[in-house]
């Protein structure tokens, strides 16, 4: 009877010796560990954690998609976007009759303020003697060859980029013409400003001046003081 009990303790020790050998000395390995690979077959590769030695990798954040504008405001046939158009402006000349799109642009300027522009970075003005409620222009005849009105065409779409889609509109010209508004207030183009950023308007008898995002009248431009270059004798 003794002799079966440790006969039998005996395997029990040769069995447990055995499975340690075929383990390599190792712990076996949880569910949740790497699979053993298969005979002849390369095992998975493990990556070392990162060290002082590896510059752990860098995952930068997809760029946030730019909000597609989306009508704001209608006015009879003419639309007015929540923001910038999101697709490049035609450019199609304006025949007379306004152009189909229109986009208004805040642009800030040290000397003045913030003023509204149009797609070409042109400068618009306000005339204090037009009407904002109800909007109404009163540059006609050689006036509107000076100040050449804003029009849009109708139907047309207007893309405030900076300016409250909800002050933007339009009224009708005596011609018939739909002249853009800002708070009501119709606005214009200089004939004298040929580029993108000229403020040759401003101020100009004592009327005209280039209209805020707001509808306001921007501030007047510094004035320059002349310095005598030589000395009084």
């Amino acid at each position: 009877m003794v002799l079966r009990r440790r006969t039998a303790r005996a395997a029990i020790v040769l069995t447990a010796l055995a499975a340690l050998a075929a383990c390599g000395g190792q712990p076996a390995r949880t569910a949740a560990g790497p699979a053993t690979a298969a005979a002849g077959q390369p095992g998975p590769t493990v990556s070392a954690v990162a060290g002082p030695e590896r510059t752990p990798e860098v995952i930068e954040a997809p760029a946030t998609p730019l909000p597609v504008p989306t009508v704001a405001k209608t006015q009879r046939r003419v639309q007015v976007y929540s923001g910038p158009s999101d697709v490049p402006l035609p450019t199609a000349p304006d025949r007379g009759r306004g152009s189909a799109v229109v986009q208004l642009d805040a642009t800030a300027s040290a000397d003045i303020g913030t003023y509204v522009a149009d797609a070409r970075g042109r400068t618009l003005y306000r005339f204090d003697r037009d009407k904002a409620d109800p909007s109404k222009s009163t540059c006609d005849g050689d006036c509107a060859k000076t100040w050449r009105p804003l029009l849009v065409s109708s139907p047309g779409r207007i893309y405030p980029s900076g300016v409250n889609p909800q002050v933007i509109g339009y009224v009708e010209r005596a011609d018939g013409t739909c002249q853009v508004t800002i708070a009501g207030w119709p606005v214009y183009l200089f004939a004298q400003d040929k580029g993108a950023g000229d403020i040759k308007g401003q101020g100009v008898g004592g009327t005209w001046f280039a209209i805020s995002p707001t509808g306001g009248r921007t501030r007047p431009l510094p004035e320059v003081l002349t310095v005598p270059t030589t000395a009084s004798r």
